[in-house]
C-alpha cells in the first residue's frame, strides 16, 4: 500500500494531457473543473505552466494547476488548483444569504426571514479548489497533504495571490445529478438542466449568468423544504474537504453557490494555517528519520514548484530528511525549502 511519502505534487503542463483524460473519465460529470475538451484542457494546462513560469510579483489571471504523482509509477493520481485572481473574467457570482426582520406592533408580530440575493462581493479574490484524487490512492494522508501543498505555493511568494482566499464546495447533488436547490430557484431563469448549466460555467466566460440570474430577493420562505434544508450544505463527497477548510481557518461566508446552493468558505491568506506555520530552513540529508516527525516539504519558489510529504527533524533552521525526499523535490543537501511540520504527529 502506498504510503503519503511516496507521491509529489508538481506542475501541472502540457504534457500531462493523457492523465488528465484518464482523472476526467474517473471523476464524472459533478467535477466541473474537469470537464472539459480535449482543446480546453490542453489550453488549461499550457496556461498552468505559463504561470507558473511567469516572472512576476503581483496577482493577475495565472491559474496554477497542480498535479499529484505517484513517484514510483509515474501515475497521475490527482489534483488541486489555484487561481490568483477570480471575478474578473469570468464573472464570479453567488448567492447572499441575509437575514431580514419583519414585525408589526398593531398585530403583535416579529420574525425573521432569509433572503437570498446576487452578489459578486468576492471579485479580486484568490481562490483553491480543483482537489480530486483518484480512490485507489485516497489513503494515508495523500488527499489532505494535496490540500495542504496549495499553501505552501502561497507560502512560497505571497505577492502573487490576493490577501483574500476563498473556496467553493460542491452543494447537495443527487447521483442522477438533479439539484434541489437548482430545481427550486435557478431552472426557473435559466430554463435549463443543471447538469448543462454546471457545464457552461466551467466551459465559458459566464456571460450567460450575468444576463439570466435572478435581479431581485428571492425569499427562503417561499421554496419548497427539500431546496431550503440544502441552502449552505456541501456535498456528502465533500465533507471531508469542508473540515480540511476549516482546520485552515476558513469559514463560511454566507455566501452559496446560484447552482447548487453550496457553501463558500474563506479566509485571509495570511491566517491559513499550513500558510502561516509555514517555514524556510535549509535541507540536509540524514540516514536516522526514526524520531522525526511528519512534515510538508517544497521548494522556496514557484517556478518548478514542487512538494512531498515527509519526515523531518527541524533544529536551528535545518531540516533533516532521507535522501528520497530530496530527490523528489529535485533539491541538494544544503539548498532552502519550505516546511510545514505537524507537530501532533
Amino acid at each position: 500500500m502506498s504510503v503519503a511519502s511516496d507521491y509529489v505534487m508538481r506542475v501541472a503542463g502540457p504534457s500531462d494531457l493523457e492523465g488528465f483524460k484518464q482523472l476526467r473519465e474517473i471523476a464524472g460529470a459533478g467535477f466541473t473543473s474537469l470537464m472539459l475538451d480535449d482543446a480546453a484542457f490542453q489550453a488549461k494546462l499550457e496556461l498552468s505552466e505559463q504561470s507558473f513560469g511567469a516572472d512576476i510579483s503581483a496577482p493577475g489571471a495565472e491559474r496554477y494547476f497542480i498535479a499529484l504523482e505517484h513517484i514510483e509509477t509515474g501515475t497521475l493520481a490527482g489534483c488541486a488548483g489555484v487561481k490568483a485572481t477570480i471575478g474578473e473574467t469570468p464573472p464570479f457570482f453567488n448567492f447572499r444569504l441575509i437575514t431580514e426582520a419583519q414585525s408589526s406592533a398593531a398585530v403583535g408580530r416579529r420574525f425573521d426571514m432569509g433572503v437570498l440575493i446576487g452578489v459578486n462581493d468576492f471579485t479580486g479574490c484568490s481562490e483553491v479548489g480543483s482537489l480530486f484524487v483518484r480512490p485507489e490512492h485516497r489513503a494515508n494522508g495523500v488527499g489532505r497533504a494535496l490540500a495542504q501543498c496549495r499553501y505552501l505555493l502561497m507560502a512560497a511568494q505571497p505577492e502573487r495571490f490576493r490577501s483574500r482566499v476563498v473556496s467553493e464546495l460542491r452543494g447537495v447533488v443527487s447521483s442522477d445529478g438533479v439539484s434541489p436547490f437548482w430545481e427550486a430557484v435557478g431552472r426557473h431563469f435559466f430554463r435549463m438542466d443543471f447538469s448543462e448549466a454546471d457545464k457552461l460555467s466551467a466551459t465559458t466566460d459566464n456571460q450567460f449568468i450575468l444576463d439570466l440570474m435572478p435581479q431581485h430577493p428571492v425569499y427562503v420562505d417561499l421554496l419548497p423544504e427539500s431546496a431550503r434544508a440544502v441552502i449552505g450544505q456541501c456535498h456528502d463527497h465533500g465533507e471531508g474537504a469542508r473540515k480540511l477548510l476549516e482546520w485552515e481557518g476558513f469559514s463560511f461566508s454566507n455566501v452559496v453557490d446560484i447552482f447548487d446552493g453550496g457553501p463558500l468558505m474563506s479566509a485571509p491568506r495570511d491566517a491559513i494555517r499550513t500558510r502561516r506555520e509555514a517555514r524556510r530552513v535549509r535541507v540536509e540529508t540524514t540516514a536516522d528519520i526514526r524520531s522525526a516527525k511528519r512534515a510538508l516539504i517544497a521548494t522556496p519558489a514557484i517556478r518548478g514548484f514542487r512538494c512531498t510529504p515527509a519526515r523531518a527533524s527541524v533544529n536551528d533552521g535545518v531540516a533533516r530528511v532521507d535522501a528520497r525526499t530530496l530527490a523528489a523535490l529535485k533539491l541538494e543537501s544544503g539548498e532552502e525549502a519550505l516546511i510545514w511540520v505537524d507537530d501532533a504527529h
